[in-house]
């Protein structure tokens, strides 16, 4: 069965607050959190805004449309989705403005892409070469524990690295995540219900959520 989540009554996690770390029960949610591995960048890799770093990028297409994915030689350091390939690609550049950059995809690339089947079976190890604050840091890795097909709130993610009056610092946090699909910050929405803020776009974020609990309805039969 199919479903049609809108914006004002999409049902978090068992309305519980503490629905973050909820135990994940298929194969698919517990592989993710042993897949993704996130890698900070060191202060000479950021340094003269990325200007020690090659970075090779690829286009891909999957059902949410055109995938922007760039890495470096440690792990990719960037994923998005694209409706505008040239706009895609500027917004890469400027997140490292002195880097080199080169239009080719290797394994990595080809590996990320197989989370859009849903066949994690097929994945290697995932890295994720990330520039960020000790703080935002620490708000990705929280998210990466988000179960496929759950939903949480950024109170709760704030709850979960014990600073419960941070939401609004989360919701800046979640909305810099550089790697979309992979750090899920679809999953997170308001308390209201509400599905929040989306880089990719408030109806991409529906699209995905819709998708994610559909794979989980058929899991659960």
């Amino acid at each position: 069965m199919s479903r049609n989540p809108k914006n004002n009554d999409i049902q978090l996690l068992n309305n519980s607050k503490s629905t973050l770390f909820e135990t994940a029960s298929t194969d698919s949610e517990l592989l993710h959190d042993s897949i993704v591995n996130i890698i900070r960048m060191t202060p000479e890799e950021t340094k003269n805004k990325g200007g020690f770093l090659k970075i090779g990028y690829s286009f891909s297409e999957c059902q949410f449309g055109q995938v922007l994915i760039a890495s470096t030689s440690k792990g990719i350091c960037y994923m998005g989705f694209s409706d505008d390939d040239k706009l895609a690609f500027q917004d890469l550049q400027r997140r490292f403005e002195n880097a080199q950059f080169i239009q080719k995809g290797d394994k990595s690339h080809q590996n990320v892409m197989y989370v859009f089947s849903n066949d994690w079976t097929k994945m290697d190890k995932i890295n994720l070469h990330l520039k960020g604050t000790d703080f935002q840091l620490k708000v990705w890795k929280s998210v990466l524990n988000i179960p496929l097909g759950r939903l949480t709130t950024y109170g709760s993610v704030a709850e979960s690295i014990l600073k419960p009056k941070a939401a609004r610092a989360i919701g800046t946090a979640i909305g810099s995540n550089p790697i979309a699909f992979l750090i899920p910050c679809h999953r997170v929405v308001q308390t209201t219900g509400g599905a929040g803020g989306y880089m990719w776009g408030i109806k991409r974020k529906m699209e995905i959520i819709e998708w994610e609990a559909d794979i989980r309805f058929t899991n659960s039969i």
